[in-house]
């Protein structure tokens, strides 16, 4: 049986990732070998080709990166590593072994001056480390895999796992009185389940390489997005009532980071080759809304 490495394995895309992969059918064709920086540290190459040398894998699915955007001002040199120069040495091991690579990126690769969804032909041209070093990846992987390898672009990620803007809003709704967001940053929430469904079908398809986006379907800023979590949280039980939202600046709400002010993505091209059913981003929100209610309920019993 081929053995299926997933890198990442306790960010939240791992976790959503191993939580589906029982009941995806792939079980019939993969072994899941699922690591995090406990058995594969991404920063140091030895560990990298050492690990890799000795489970050699057919397929690697690349969920491990550092994500903290505005953290990664401050430590390029960690987020390089992880974001760039580990996915260099993967892909390389990859050429020579015969292995694929889907590898996640984000839509922080753009500057967000375009005023309508990004396709994945469009110019990149970060803003900051974080997206100068994942686009670092993407260049690696495309160079060195062109037949074999995948580049996955998702934007605005968020499940029941690990820290993201869902749980962040919820949590905050729970204890403020009222709330400021920005809405003038637009883009597309990705729920972590809808983008492991296509993870699950780029694996199937396994002639399929280049560059794909994916997203649930929204064109919205995230004050729009605090609006509807707080909507369908308070609908469920998770919060005891509604408090104001006000909609901020960017400049009312600075950043360490400088962020794109539109990176919503188009998924057409995803939709069209993979042969899926477009998702919603409400109702991919209230999936997860009821996962995270789920587990809360579980923590208490």
């Amino acid at each position: 049986m081929n053995k299926l490495l997933l890198t990442g394995a306790d960010g939240q895309l791992g976790q959503t990732f191993r939580a589906n992969f029982l009941g995806s059918g792939l079980t019939q064709k993969y072994r899941l070998l699922s690591v995090d920086v406990q058995e594969m540290d991404l920063t140091k190459k030895g560990s990298i080709s050492d690990y890799l040398d000795s489970h050699m894998p057919a397929l690697i699915v690349n969920c491990g990166a550092y994500t903290s955007v505005d953290t990664a001002e401050s430590e390029v040199e960690a987020a390089r590593k992880i974001n760039d120069e580990a996915v260099f040495y993967i892909t390389r091991w990859a050429s020579e072994n015969s292995c694929r690579v889907i590898h996640i990126s984000t839509d922080f690769v753009f500057d967000g001056r375009k005023r309508e969804p990004y396709s994945p032909l469009d110019k990149t041209e970060p803003l900051g480390a974080y997206g100068a070093t994942k686009l670092a990846g993407e260049r690696h992987l495309l160079k060195l895999l062109p037949k074999q390898g995948v580049v996955l672009r998702a934007s605005w990620l968020y499940s029941e796992y690990g820290h993201n803007f869902v749980k962040t809003m919820i949590q905050l709704m729970r204890r403020k009185s009222e709330l400021g967001v920005v809405n003038d940053q637009i883009g597309s929430p990705t729920s972590a389940h809808s983008l492991v469904r296509v993870l699950f079908r780029l694996i199937e398809r396994c002639t399929i390489s280049g560059v794909f986006h994916w997203c649930d379907g929204g064109i919205i800023s995230w004050y729009d997005f605090a609006v509807e979590i707080q909507r369908q949280a308070h609908k469920v039980g998770l919060l005891a009532g509604e408090i104001p939202i006000k909609p901020l600046t960017t400049k009312e709400y600075p950043t360490v980071a400088m962020r794109p002010s539109y990176s919503a993505l188009n998924r057409v091209t995803t939709l069209e080759k993979l042969e899926i059913h477009e998702t919603n981003w409400q109702e991919e929100l209230r999936a997860v809304v009821l996962q995270i209610k789920a587990l809360n309920e579980a923590s208490y019993e």
